[in-house]
């Protein structure tokens, strides 16, 4: 073999080495998904993660959060960043959770864009699709959500108008969160749309969460279940004690309800307490399989008054 030979051949090899490297490294990367709220976001990372680390509820705005989950796949890892709904906002939170989405958006690699199949795409989708042209450097996905509770000549409508609000999509996928249709569909483009690089957080873990926050949400999801309308943004909890009782398989948690008037905590405290004592067992059903052990859950309500619009109180409260 001539020299010229050995060099083209050290090459091909050296060449089919870093391919593979590339291959076995896989890819790995962040993608949030946006949209109006309650078009079913949280719900879409939890069927993605496989487990539940994003409350969900029927009323709006309800994640306050940006919240982190893990999707582990043999060709590389995905996080997904949970955040609140983009929206008007009518109080010092409300602006506060929208620079939170902001900030999340010029981060990512991939935005998924999400559009109920059962709703018709209006002025606040073109609105949150346009706006999109702010974070040039993420790859935009489009999702029709909810199409297992949407007729065929619906969905197809959908998918026409969500196609014509963007040129730039690097794919539209219609899917079903909840009975899972078209999930591996979403998880393959949203792979393929990483860079190349090593997964950023071990495989053994689903969220980056701390239980005291995992905790705190699932108080608020039972509060948030069956109240009024002008209710559930008004309500935030605080868990303000966890300890394990000795010589005993017993977990003691403490955690505060917040609301904004008397009247709120009279809404949740319900009648003789009843309606305190159902968030209670709802909530406790989800967290003793998170910490581990049976437990004792002792709710508090107490008001913060105007706590939305006031900066102090949105610091004690974690915004």
């Amino acid at each position: 073999m001539s020299v010229e030979q050995e060099k083209a051949a050290e090459q091909a090899q050296g060449s089919e080495q870093a391919q593979g490297s590339e291959q076995a490294q896989g890819r790995s990367g962040f993608v949030t998904f946006v949209g109006r709220p309650n078009v079913g976001k949280s719900t879409l990372t939890n069927a993605l993660v496989g487990e539940k680390i994003a409350i969900t509820s029927a009323k709006p705005q309800t994640t306050r959060r940006a919240i982190r989950g893990i999707v582990n796949r043999p060709d590389g890892q995905l996080v997904i960043v949970d955040t609140p709904g983009i929206h008007r906002p009518r109080t010092l939170l409300g602006e506060r959770l929208n620079d939170l989405v902001e900030q999340v958006l010029g981060d990512v690699d991939v935005i998924g864009f999400c559009v109920p199949a059962t709703e018709k795409v209006g002025p606040g989708d073109r609105r949150i699709a346009a706006s999109l042209d702010g974070y040039p450097r993420a790859k935009k996905v489009a999702i029709v959500t909810k199409v297992d509770a949407a007729e065929r000549d619906e969905i197809t409508e959908r998918l026409i108008e969500v196609d014509a609000l963007r040129e730039d999509w690097a794919a539209v996928i219609p899917l079903s969160a909840l009975t899972r249709l078209q999930l591996d569909v979403l998880s393959d483009e949203l792979i393929a749309l990483m860079p190349q690089g090593p997964a950023l957080y071990p495989d053994d873990i689903v969220t980056d969460e701390s239980v005291d926050d995992r905790i705190a949400e699932i108080i608020r999801e039972a509060a948030l279940e069956g109240v009024r309308d002008e209710l559930p943004h008004s309500i935030a909890v605080v868990v303000d004690d966890i300890a394990q009782r000795e010589d005993s398989d017993l977990t003691d948690i403490h955690a505060s309800i917040v609301v904004e008037r008397d009247s709120q905590k009279a809404i949740i405290i319900g009648r003789k307490g009843a309606r305190l004592r159902d968030v209670g067992a709802a909530a406790r059903a989800q967290i003793e399989p998170l910490v581990g052990t049976r437990v004792f859950l002792g709710l508090h309500v107490r008001v913060a008054k105007e706590w939305q619009r006031d900066p102090k109180q949105l610091g004690r409260l974690g915004f």
